[in-house]
């Protein structure tokens, strides 16, 4: 099998690859640690699952840590969650004060690891106090939040920012998610991986054993939405649509497709009310709870759909945009956060906010193949020129040669910008 770098030559270009080596080659010898709060489940674990190997087979010398937590730090840092995308109720002195202890525990079980690294990324709220417990770090540390916080909560964004404001700098995803910080910030989009598992080519014969197994029809429309079940998602609310669309379309299908990551504990309520609200659309919505390692089924999903949906209400960024786009298919998406980004409204699909306007857009595609298979091409072309790993590991590896070498002789990387 090639390797990672040998077969982005292949799909980002030449140029694209030794643009990374040129930008690793400094970063040789330096130790970098990433610590989040999962392994798997959710857009961060799948990032890192990507990005690890990728800079590891640069040469660079780059570990993952994922920290330990009790079902009432989860509900802490969920709130966490909520309330940083502007809503949801406040963790209570019970809850924080569990956060700040789990967070004193881990930072004893990985002490040696933080103190000695050059590089800490620390990814989201839930590992945010780390750096507080390890006043003996040598290296510079990174706070890369992946949520929409530019409308928080204030007094939890306040109890938060007394964790943060000692980060050397912090990255989020888009300007409007950014928030105040005496440190720089930096805007890094995520990215996916064209050869993992949940994007990399499928036979025919595998994407039609997939609809045979779950009973769906290959010659209905499908419609299709993938994500966690989460309220931020909206899986209600594309139903609601799907409830417009299916007097137009009778023969249409819905696959709601899910699962729940090991830091979320609401998603099995969530996951209730998307079962109730489908129960009168039985034989046309089916809901699918799937493993965290179920990547290849969600690719054929994907593959086999005519329309996906991403109807979020807030996102951060919402990888499955771009997995649906690099996989040629049109996208309507909530108007809101990251998916602004990627789904650039009647060209790569069109951006709806409420459930009356994703059903029009819907009905429109599919009485228009024609367009749908432009945007698809357009989609495909906006996801390979903005939104790929090597383009990520690229702006990665460029901040790190900054922060490590700044106080050195300046790294000219104008070459580069293109």
């Amino acid at each position: 099998m090639s390797s990672l770098l040998e077969r982005y030559s292949e799909t980002a270009g030449p140029e694209a690859v030794e643009q990374l080596r040129q930008l690793a080659a400094p970063l040789r010898g330096y130790r970098i640690v990433h610590v989040n709060s999962t392994r798997t489940g959710g857009g961060v674990a799948e990032i890192l699952n990507q990005l690890v190997p990728l800079l590891t087979e640069l040469g660079l010398t780059v570990e993952w840590h994922v920290i330990e937590g009790t079902p009432t730090f989860f509900s802490c840092t969920k709130k966490f969650h909520n309330c940083l995308q502007g809503g949801g109720e406040p963790p209570t002195p019970h809850e924080l004060h569990e956060y700040e202890r789990v967070n004193g525990e881990n930072a004893e079980r990985l002490h040696d690891v933080l103190r000695d690294a050059d590089l800490v990324m620390i990814h989201d709220p839930q590992p945010a106090p780390l750096l507080q417990f390890t006043p003996d770090r040598k290296g510079r540390w990174i706070w890369r939040c992946h949520i929409d916080a530019g409308r928080p909560v204030r007094a939890v964004w306040h109890y938060l920012r007394r964790f943060l404001r000692d980060y050397d700098a912090s990255i989020f995803s888009l300007a409007d998610f950014a928030r105040a910080l005496p440190h720089p910030q930096y805007l890094i989009a995520p990215a996916i991986d064209p050869f993992s598992p949940k994007n990399c080519e499928l036979s025919d014969e595998f994407i039609a054993d997939v609809l045979s197994d779950f009973g769906l029809d290959p010659e209905r429309p499908l419609l299709l939405q993938v994500s966690r079940f989460d309220r931020f998602k909206d899986p209600v609310g594309v139903i609601q649509a799907f409830r417009m669309v299916k007097p137009f379309f009778p023969t249409a299908q819905l696959v709601l497709a899910g699962g729940s990551a090991d830091d979320d504990p609401e998603g099995a309520a969530v996951l209730a009310e998307v079962r109730a609200a489908a129960e009168s659309e039985a034989g046309s919505v089916l809901i699918l709870e799937l493993p965290p390692d179920a990547h290849r089924i969600i690719n054929a999903l994907q593959r086999a759909a005519r329309i996906v949906i991403q109807k979020s209400t807030r996102e951060g960024f919402g990888l499955t945009v771009a997995e649906a786009l690099w996989k040629g298919k049109p996208v309507i998406g909530g108007n809101t956060g990251g998916i602004r980004l990627q789904v650039v409204n009647y060209h790569t699909g069109f951006l709806v906010n409420s459930p009356e306007g994703a059903a029009m857009r819907i009905r429109y595609l599919l009485r228009n193949p024609e367009v749908t298979a432009r945007m698809g091409e357009v989609g495909r072309r906006h996801v390979r020129e903005n939104f790929l790993m090597s383009r990520l590991a690229r702006e990665h590896l460029t901040l790190m040669n900054f922060l490590l070498h700044r106080d050195s002789e300046r790294i000219d990387m104008t070459q580069w910008n293109s």
